[in-house]
This record gives C-alpha cells, sequence and structure tokens, in this order.
C-alpha cells in the first residue's frame, strides 16, 4: 500500500517524516492552503518520490515547480481539463488527479480522466480545496469501476489504521495522510506517524 504524507514544508520535520517508512512527500504550492510552500526548504526528501500539489495552476507554474523541487508527480485539486493533464503526463510525471466526493461518487465526472492520469485521490468535498479534518463514505467508491488506481484521501486519523486495512476494492492503491497527523499546519507528529505506518506495514 502506497503511503503518502502530505503538506510538507519545515526542513527538520521533512528529514523525521522521511524515516518513517512512506512512499511519497507531497508539497502544496496553493498559496491559500495553510500549508503552503513559498520557496524551496532547506532539506528535501531523498528516499521517497516528491509529490506537487496544486490547484488550477497555469501549466508554466507547475514546470517551473517541477523543476526546482525535482518533482517526480503532480496531483491537481482543481478543474484542470483531461487534456490538461495528458499535456503534463507529456512531459514525464505522473499525474494524480483529485476529486471531491460527498454523498454520491461522482462517476461521470471520473470517467473523463480515464487514462491520461497515473492515479486518482478521492477527497472529501468540502467549500475550498481539501483540508476538512472529515471522511466521507467510503462504500460509495464500490460505484468505481475504471482502471486508474486511487488514493484514499479526507480526514484520515491515527485510529484508521484497522478500518483502511478493512477496506477492499480492486484499484484502492493507497492512503494520503495530513491535517489528521500534525501538531500544528506543516508540522507532522513524528509518533503517530511511525505507530500508524507500522500498523498498515504489519499486513
Amino acid at each position: 500500500m502506497i503511503i503518502k504524507v502530505c503538506g510538507m514544508r519545515e526542513a527538520e520535520n521533512i528529514r523525521q517524516v522521511e524515516k518513517t517508512g512512506l512512499d511519497w512527500m507531497g508539497f502544496i504550492f496553493y498559496p491559500r492552503s495553510a500549508r503552503f510552500v513559498g520557496s524551496v526548504p532547506a532539506c528535501l526528501p531523498s528516499e521517497v518520490k516528491r509529490v506537487g500539489v496544486f490547484v488550477d495552476e497555469p501549466l508554466s507554474g507547475i514546470k517551473k515547480n517541477i523543476e526546482n523541487f525535482r518533482l517526480d508527480k503532480v496531483q491537481l485539486h482543481g478543474n484542470e481539463s483531461p487534456e490538461f493533464c495528458r499535456e503534463l503526463r507529456g512531459i514525464g510525471v505522473k499525474i494524480i488527479k483529485a476529486f471531491p466526493v460527498k454523498d454520491r461518487f461522482p462517476v461521470e465526472q471520473v470517467l473523463r480522466y480515464e487514462g491520461k492520469c497515473d492515479y486518482f485521490l478521492f477527497d472529501t468535498q468540502t467549500p475550498g480545496y481539501g483540508g476538512s479534518g472529515k471522511k466521507f463514505n467510503w462504500s460509495s467508491l464500490s460505484e468505481y469501476r475504471g482502471e486508474t488506481p486511487f488514493l484514499l484521501s479526507g480526514g484520515i486519523s491515527p485510529g484508521d489504521a484497522e478500518e483502511i486495512l478493512a477496506f477492499s476494492h480492486p484499484r484502492f492503491a493507497g492512503v494520503d495522510l495530513n491535517s489528521g497527523f500534525e501538531d500544528a499546519p506543516a508540522q507532522k507528529n513524528i509518533s503517530l506517524l511511525q505507530t500508524f505506518i507500522e500498523k498498515i506495514r504489519q499486513k
């Protein structure tokens, strides 16, 4: 199972989090986020994949941050079109397209992106872009019958390891962890992360 820890910014915290056993580390380039990364931290991960998170950012801005942060993957949370995803994918990065989910799974919307992204990410629908700390109804994902693997996001907390291990879907690839593991925005609690990841990895 892929474990992504998102919303990183502080150099020492980045260094500590990289030792917890995660696979991907996310950096948020959305200025309105409390976890916005305005400049390159003094430390960047060397062993795990780097993911840049964007919301309706122009292609030029995304490319600049791909270069500055040496990003492996780009996660798109806005109204980016399937064609935009395909174009960005063509420059050599993996694309993760995020979709907000409330009561009903957005089948028609998601299907438009099949074959144009490497992963999907299903997050809790909020008035803004993520960060609600609340879960959506995971059972609604039974409506997803596409071929693209996906990550679960939205309100995952340290107490959810057993529920995640029990969750089953043929395209379920991993989890995205953020505010539920923080002492403050962009400051992850290493002990909570370590314990959670060990529980997930033991299966």
